[in-house]
């Protein structure tokens, strides 16, 4: 298993990076609505980590457990309407 994810890693970054390498090879603009949520997912779970680093598991228990049902209600009004 260790191999397994010891080549895939190469192989992903090697993709990862290719893709916008050729991506901005092209005279088209960049599709910031693509783009966006992707950047702020990003930067949303690095300072997630920093968060989590500094309260506690009952705390960041009790946020999701609150964050959660308030997603989930927001999903199916927004689905209903």
């Amino acid at each position: 298993m260790t191999a397994a994810v010891g080549t895939s890693l190469p192989v992903i970054t090697m993709s990862s990076t290719a893709a916008p390498v050729t991506r901005l090879a092209t005279p088209t603009a960049p599709d910031w609505a693509v783009i966006a949520p992707f950047t702020a997912a990003v930067l949303g779970a690095r300072d997630g980590q920093r968060l989590a680093a500094r309260v506690s598991t009952a705390a960041l228990q009790r946020i999701f457990g609150a964050v959660l049902p308030a997603a989930a209600v927001f999903m199916l009004v927004d689905a209903v309407m």
